[in-house]
This record gives structure tokens, C-alpha cells and sequence, in this order.
């Protein structure tokens, strides 16, 4: 790979003949075997193909220049109060007519795609975000990341890539920033240089712009999928088998109050929505979040979501200040998207007074450290008490926690659902049920595991039963080692 720095070879001296001899073994410099290392992505490119690229390249920066321009054209033509009440189809083809009378005056001559694309990307500036529609638009896109105007990445099937997707120039990507966050009531600027908000199909949106963004706004975009994940399509995907769904439907009907931990992108959010999917249509449920992404089926839903201050400081209205709220408003259940801050003794009260079956999720690698983060979370809340006192309320709170995580391949699995059974002494009592075993990997970089049952057998058995759940005891029975 580092062939441009390479000395030449020199010629070889001519000389007779010998025996070959056996190659030694290549050594590092403290003398011991060198290991051989996967050579580096990249590398130094073939001058056609770079003589290619920089050509690419100058006509995307051609392109740019004339959208830029066609677009302000557009915006001195267009009667944008009209366009509430104008068609799609009507609007498509104002635009067409436009672009085609300045093009004509530019003297600018493209092919059919090239005029094509041009209209379709000149709509989107017009009624969409720019160049990051098309990216919305597509269904297998999960996320959106934005590393300044020449960098965007998406993540497909849990794996990151680049795209060819671009801004002209910083201006350009502050002009679909702003478009964003006027929309809800929102500013950015140098003064306040990072905000939340929701676009129009419920995708979460945060963006940071210069200067706290050294290199360019940065923009992350986790869009909302239409249509929710049932517990059967997880099933479906690997994501846990069909034993650990019957053992928490029987947790979820049953009102034990459950924790989903993971974290970021693993899938809690989606765990959460199937979870759900169990609760009786008879119950009251109220949702609390910071982004409202929960999509609950049943039928008495309250959907509550906070607010951040406005620009003088002011009018915040945080996930606590909504759960104290929603204990006065006759709950079943409730749900908070998740727990991060001092509304966690809020919540932990609630499951404790009358509120079986409440759900919520953490950021934590493991059920174990979910119990330090909930401790950590009570601390942080400036609430002094003993630790034993904080762990006796998180024991008699808590019943389950569901370890949802995204493995090296991009997957998403359950990797364990653990039950807090009580208190021994100072420290709080779990149980794992089930657990998610690696076993090897493929040679296509995929994660070879299974799911096993541990051999425990539940604690809240009587309970599923007294509620008409009596699952078979071989659910528990683990898998026998091949």
C-alpha cells in the first residue's frame, strides 16, 4: 500500500547461480515474528481513475453553481403564499416551466437525466430539505448523519456508509437547517448553536452549527418508521425467539413494571413499541417523552411530550414536570420513552404506588450497570439518601430488565431479560432467564449465536399463573451444548 514511498529495487547483480536457500521468518524490531496486518482501506489511485473522479467532480460543482442559481430565479418567480394551495403535480410543473425559460436564457444545454434531475432537485429545495429529501424518502435509510456540507452518511441494516450526497457550500446547509427548526418555533444561531426538534413525519432532528461545530453544522437525523415492528416480525428477524416472547407478553400482562437498556441504536425504542403491543385495550395508558416516537395501538392513549425553553430562557417543560402531571390523571400505565435525568425517582414512585406494569427505557451496556445508572440518575437528582435506601426502592420498583443490543455485524438482538428478585443485605438480587450466546463468525463478518434459556426457573411463575399464564416449564430448559 505504500508503493508511491518505496525506494526502487535495485538491479540485480549478476553472479552465479546458488542453491536457494529458505526465506527467514520476517521479525519486527524487538526481534520477535512480525504479525501480518489487513492492509488499510484506500490507497493510492490508477491516474485514470483520478483524472475521472476530479471530472466528476467539476461537473457536480457545475451543477451546484446552476442550481443555486435556478433556485433564486424560482424564488423571484414563484408566488410563495400561493404554494399552500397548489398541487404537487401543478407546483412540479411550474417548476419545470421556469427552470426551462432560464435555462434557455443561460444558454445552457443538458441531457434529458440531467434536466430531470435538475427539476426533481430544484422541488425538493423549493418544498422539501434539499438534498437530504431523497435520503427520507428511502425506506431502508435509518439514520441520517451530516458531517458539514461535503460528508453525509446513512446507516443501512445497522452498518454505516457515505453517500454521494452533498451541499454546495456551508450557507446552503444552514439554509435547510433553519428551514427545520423555523418550522416548530425553533432558531440556531451563533448564540444558540444546537437544538432538538421533529420534522413533519415525527423523525427526530438535532443539529450543531459553527462555531461549537468546528468543520461544519452537524445534523443527525433518526427518521420515524410508518409502520411499527410487531412482536412477530422481531421473531421473524432474529431478534429474540418465540419462548422469550411468550415469557414477556406473561410479564407484560401481568403489570410487572419493565426496563429496556441498551445503547444508542439498539433497537430499545422498537423493544418498547412490541412490548406494548401486549397491554389490554381496557387499560389507561399515558406516554412521556422527549420526542414522541412511541406508537401505541391500543385505545385510551395520552401522548404527552416536553418542551424546551424559548429564546429567552423560559417556558421548559421537562419529562418530570409531565409525570408528575400524568399521576394526577387517573394512569394504568405509564410510559416514558426514556429515563435520564431527575425524573427517574418520579418514576420509580410511580411503579411503586399503584402503577404496575409502567415501562421506560435507560442507556446501559448490561442489566447490571442499568441498576448503577438508576442509582447514579437518583444521585444526580441532588435526592440524599442512604444507598441502601436508594436499592430497596429500585428492588420493590423494578420486576424486569430487557437488555436490547447492536452487535459488531449491525444486528440487533435481546441479548438477556433479567428479573430483580429483591434485596441480599446491601445489594440488589438478579436473576438472568434468558441470554443471547455468541458462538462464532462467519466468514461474511455475520455473528453465528443462539438464545438459551438459563435453566432458572422465573420468579414470578405463581404470579403468571394466577393471572391464567401457566407457561410450560421446558421454556426454560436450556439449549444442550452441540
Amino acid at each position: 500500500m505504500f508503493s508511491r514511498y518505496k525506494k526502487p529495487a535495485a538491479a540485480p547483480a549478476t553472479a552465479a547461480p546458488t542453491k536457494p536457500q529458505a526465506a527467514a521468518p520476517a521479525t519486527g524490531a524487538d526481534g520477535r515474528p512480525a504479525v501480518a496486518r489487513r492492509p488499510l482501506p484506500g490507497g493510492a489511485q490508477a491516474p485514470a481513475q483520478a483524472g475521472a473522479l476530479d471530472k466528476e467532480k467539476k461537473r457536480k460543482e457545475r451543477m451546484g453553481e446552476l442550481k443555486v442559481e435556478l433556485h433564486k430565479r424560482l424564488l423571484d418567480n414563484l408566488n410563495l403564499g400561493a404554494l399552500e394551495h397548489a398541487t404537487e403535480a401543478d407546483l412540479r410543473q411550474e417548476i419545470v416551466s421556469i427552470t426551462t425559460e432560464a435555462l434557455e436564457e443561460m444558454n445552457v444545454v443538458l441531457n434529458k437525466d440531467e434536466r430531470s434531475n435538475l427539476f426533481q432537485e430544484l422541488y425538493h429545495e423549493v418544498m422539501g430539505l434539499g438534498p437530504l429529501e431523497p435520503l427520507l424518502q428511502d425506506d431502508t435509510v435509518n439514520d441520517i448523519l451530516v458531517n458539514g456540507p461535503q460528508q453525509v452518511f446513512v446507516e443501512r441494516a445497522g452498518k454505516l456508509e457515505l453517500t454521494d450526497t452533498t451541499f454546495k457550500d456551508e450557507r446552503h446547509l444552514l439554509r435547510i437547517i433553519d428551514k427545520i427548526v423555523s418550522a416548530v418555533g425553533r432558531r440556531v444561531d451563533e448564540s444558540n448553536p444546537y437544538v432538538d426538534a421533529r420534522l413533519a413525519d415525527g423523525s427526530r432532528f438535532n443539529a450543531m452549527v459553527p462555531p461549537i461545530a468546528v468543520d461544519g453544522s452537524l445534523v443527525s437525523i433518526r427518521k420515524f418508521k410508518k409502520e411499527k415492528l410487531a412482536v412477530d416480525d422481531l421473531v421473524r428477524f432474529g431478534a429474540f425467539t418465540e419462548e422469550m416472547a411468550a415469557y414477556l407478553q406473561a410479564a407484560v400482562s401481568t403489570r410487572l413494571n419493565v426496563i429496556v437498556s441498551g445503547g444508542t441504536g439498539s433497537g430499545k425504542t422498537t423493544t418498547l413499541n412490541a412490548l406494548s403491543s401486549f397491554i389490554d385495550n381496557s387499560e389507561r395508558i399515558l406516554t412521556i417523552e422527549d420526542t414522541a416516537e412511541l406508537q401505541l395501538q391500543q385505545v385510551h392513549v395520552g401522548r404527552m411530550e416536553s418542551r424546551p425553553s424559548n429564546v429567552e430562557g423560559k417556558g421548559a417543560v421537562t419529562q418530570r414536570d409531565c409525570l408528575r402531571n400524568a399521576l394526577r390523571m387517573r394512569p394504568d400505565r405509564i410510559i416514558v420513552g426514556e429515563t435520564r435525568g431527575e425524573e427517574v425517582i418520579d418514576m420509580l414512585q410511580a411503579m411503586n404506588t399503584g402503577h404496575d406494569g409502567s415501562m421506560t427505557t435507560i442507556h446501559a451496556n448490561s442489566a447490571r450497570d442499568g441498576i448503577s445508572r438508576l442509582e447514579n440518575m437518583i444521585a444526580m437528582a441532588g435526592i440524599e439518601m442512604p444507598i441502601k435506601a436508594v436499592r430497596s426502592q429500585i428492588a420493590s420498583a423494578v420486576n424486569l430488565i430487557v437488555q436490547a443490543s447492536r452487535l459488531q455485524d449491525g444486528s440487533r438482538r435481546m441479548t438477556s431479560i433479567t428479573e430483580i428478585t429483591g434485596m441480599e443485605g446491601d445489594v440488589i438480587s438478579m436473576q438472568e432467564i434468558f441470554r443471547y450466546e455468541r458462538l462464532g463468525l462467519a466468514p461474511d463478518g455475520k455473528i453465528i449465536g443462539r438464545f438459551t434459556a438459563t435453566g432458572v426457573r422465573s420468579a414470578y411463575a405463581d404470579r403468571f399463573r394466577s393471572w391464567g399464564y401457566d407457561l410450560p416449564a421446558s421454556i426454560y430448559e436450556p439449549i444442550a451444548a452441540e
